[in-house]
């Protein structure tokens, strides 16, 4: 394997890399996702990365459980259930992927749970206003929209929330759990992309229509197969925007990814997953990774399946080619 050819547009260290490792379960209630981030990296991941794919890797050693900043007492706030954890956890999130992003280094988060996101989207986010003085662009793909506010969310559960977070539709108050998201650490709906979707709230379908939100859900991928669909999320974001992908194992149908929280059937292929990480990489706008939500506990049998699936698609992103 050779390093990757495609000159990033908007990182000035084309061949350095963060990672932040996030062993964090507590936005669901399903025990597990949080050991995800050492079965990726013990699978060979890190390695691959620095001997195939030729990074640089600025790596703490560590997968972060966040243990000391779990609260004692954490009621229910607004029907979110683990509030005060979640905020401690992604706030602190939000400062480690800032400081890899501000270097301009690429940033790959190994989740964990989906409502990390809310803490490295606004680490990016705010990183990229800083450097570059522009807004981010953020790719998500998902059997699941994220984006129910406290309101609208059945279970409570904040992996189904942090897009709502992320751009405003759900705020807290100064003094409450996520009143910390700054303005500059905040995602523009017109900025926001979905695909893969096929598990949507009857409140998220509302949200996504009166907003206008861009999305493309697995009739889209039959439909107009995901060589049109990547064209035209692409052409939504344009070609100066810098891109974070956040990626959700459960996107791929549980055939490829078995091992994971919230799988549900009739989703991408692996290589159709491979394929959107490999568009968003030739773009040379990708500036950030997240790959969450595997969970090597559940669906034992496929467990060593669903880590293989998920570095398959952090290599897509990162470079790799077939040919």
């Amino acid at each position: 394997m050779d390093a990757p050819t495609i000159q990033p547009k908007f990182l000035s260290k084309r061949d350095e890399l963060g990672l932040v490792a996030v062993g964090f379960s507590g936005g669901q209630c399903k025990p597990g996702v949080d050991a995800a981030p050492m079965a990726l990296i013990e699978s060979g991941l890190v390695d691959q990365l620095k001997d195939d794919l030729k990074y640089k890797i600025h790596y703490d050693g560590q997968v972060h459980a966040y243990n000391e900043l779990m609260p004692k007492d954490d009621p229910d706030h607004r029907n979110m259930k683990k509030p005060k954890a979640v905020s401690a956890v992604t706030q602190q999130i939000s400062k480690q992927v800032y400081e890899h992003a501000k270097e301009g280094r690429f940033v790959l988060t190994l989740g964990g749970d989906h409502s990390i996101a809310i803490g490295t989207i606004s680490g990016t986010a705010k990183a990229v206003h800083e450097r570059l003085g522009r807004d981010i662009a953020v790719i998500w793909v998902d059997a699941h929209a994220d984006i129910n506010t406290p309101e609208t969310s059945d279970s409570g559960n904040i992996h189904g929330m942090p897009v709502a977070f992320l751009t405003g539709l759900a705020s807290d108050k100064p003094d409450a759990p996520f009143g910390w998201l700054a303005e500059n650490q905040k995602l523009s709906l017109k900025k926001l992309v979905y695909i893969g979707l096929r598990d949507v709230d009857r409140g998220e379908k509302k949200i996504l229509r009166d907003h206008g939100i861009k999305a493309f859900s697995m009739h889209d991928v039959d439909r107009h197969g995901i060589g049109k669909v990547m064209d035209m999320a692409l052409g939504w974001i344009g070609s100066d925007t810098p891109i974070h992908l956040s990626f959700d194992i459960d996107a791929l149908d549980p055939m490829w990814a078995p091992s994971t929280g919230t799988a549900v059937r009739g989703g991408l292929t692996l290589r159709e997953g491979d394929f959107i990480a490999e568009c968003v990489h030739q773009t040379g706008s990708l500036v950030a990774l997240d790959l969450v939500e595997v969970n090597p506990s559940l669906e034992e049998q496929g467990a060593a399946e669903t880590v293989r699936a998920g570095v398959s698609i952090v290599r897509c992103a990162l470079g790799d080619t077939l040919l």
